[in-house]
């Protein structure tokens, strides 16, 4: 298997760290450049001490931010300190308390800063652990997590240099965006002279990094040319990534094979994916029973109530199978929880106190074996 499925896994590959992967990757690169570069579009970062692919999707999920962060507050915080970091040379030491006044100099006309703040430290400690993680920074003497737990905290840091290609680079000015809505415009609507690459960027972009492409109508412009270029599209997708390229009606899915996966998946060994397909194939069995009526763009309508009840009904079906965790957790998180999951995996959309499920919740369902005594405690 070609070694861009390497990439797709890693944000990037440092060859400190992980120097035979980085070269396994580095030979590779002739086998699937061009699919990067034409069918992606993606830009492919190649220097002597890092790898990077710069996995712009098509449009923006609720998966694809950092996991690590909790806070809009993270997300500042990374940004003034990458900024920091662009004026410091590679192998250059700091500390942390000159990096807290520049982050407390750059933020204080947007947002109140009190390092006083728990909370606020903490989202110093993310962002500072997340950036150690992907070798951004390296620890040379104290530890990150000590300033969380009071302020005052000193730390030695050293600049690996890595830090300047984190960020993607776009083609035009961005300092008057407001929403992810205008980096989407960037990338593809601005350009109409090279509408039908963009299009193909698109289709293979969704298809790669997401768990399922979702269209509205039969004439919407990506899902034409899918449809038409299928036999390509599989071909592509196979060689490079492998897997089968599976097309319904509303829906098309990059469907990996049990014994040649990578990345998160579902199914997985796990309560959480477990609890999920349960509800899914409560979900279908409503549907063939006319409790639930599917709609001219397959997707499914509930109130959130009603959502409620039915993850409500299969717990108390299948008590007994569950996790302690997932028997003792209250409804409400029980309910956040599944919600989460499912919007990750591009299996229902929220919007207040409407759900939407999309045909890719009637792509897999989970059964006990008829045998077993659901909701005993036996």
């Amino acid at each position: 298997m070609n070694e861009v499925r390497t990439l797709f896994e890693n944000f990037w590959i440092c060859k400190d760290r992980e120097k035979e992967t980085y070269y396994k990757v580095k030979r590779d690169i002739p086998n699937f450049q061009r699919f990067v570069r034409e069918q992606l579009g993606w830009k492919l970062i190649h220097t002597e001490n890092l790898l990077k692919l710069e996995k712009r999707p098509a449009h923006a999920e609720p998966f694809m931010g950092i996991q690590e962060f909790t806070d809009i507050r993270d997300y500042c915080i990374l940004c003034v300190v990458l900024m920091y970091l662009e004026d410091k040379e590679e192998q250059e030491q700091f500390l942390l308390s000159e990096l807290i006044d520049y982050v407390e100099t750059q933020l204080k006309s947007y947002m109140t800063i009190d390092w006083t703040s728990f909370t606020q430290r903490k989202s110093l400690v993310r962002v500072l652990q997340y950036m150690e993680k992907l070798q951004m920074l390296r620890v040379y003497e104290g530890s990150s997590e000590a300033f969380g737990m009071e302020a005052g905290q000193e730390v030695l840091y050293e600049n690996t240099g890595y830090s300047k290609y984190f960020a993607t680079s776009f083609p035009t000015d961005i300092s008057r965006y407001e929403s992810w809505e205008d980096f989407e415009k960037t990338d593809f609507e601005e350009f109409q002279q090279d509408r039908g690459t963009m299009r193909i960027n698109r289709v293979y972009r969704q298809l790669a990094v997401c768990p399922s492409f979702y269209w509205e109508g039969n004439d919407d412009a990506d899902a034409l040319y899918l449809k038409n270029q299928r036999q390509w599209v599989a071909r592509y997708l196979n060689e490079n990534l492998g897997g089968n390229l599976d097309i319904y009606r509303n829906t098309a899915f990059l469907t990996l094979d049990a014994d040649d996966c990578y990345g998160t998946v579902h199914p997985r060994d796990a309560m959480l994916p477990e609890a999920v397909l349960l509800v899914c194939a409560k979900i279908q069995e409503k549907l063939a029973e006319g409790k639930l009526k599917k709609q001219e763009n397959e997707c499914i309508y509930l109130t959130k109530k009603e959502f409620a009840d039915l993850v409500s009904e299969c717990r108390t079906a299948w008590k007994s199978a569950w996790s302690k965790e997932f028997r003792e957790m209250d409804e409400e998180k029980l309910l956040g929880t599944i919600i989460g999951y499912m919007k990750n995996w591009l299996m229902i959309r929220c919007d207040d106190e409407r759900i939407t499920v999309l045909p890719s919740a009637g792509r897999a369902a989970g059964y006990y074996p008829d045998d077993f005594k659901g909701g005993t405690e036996e």
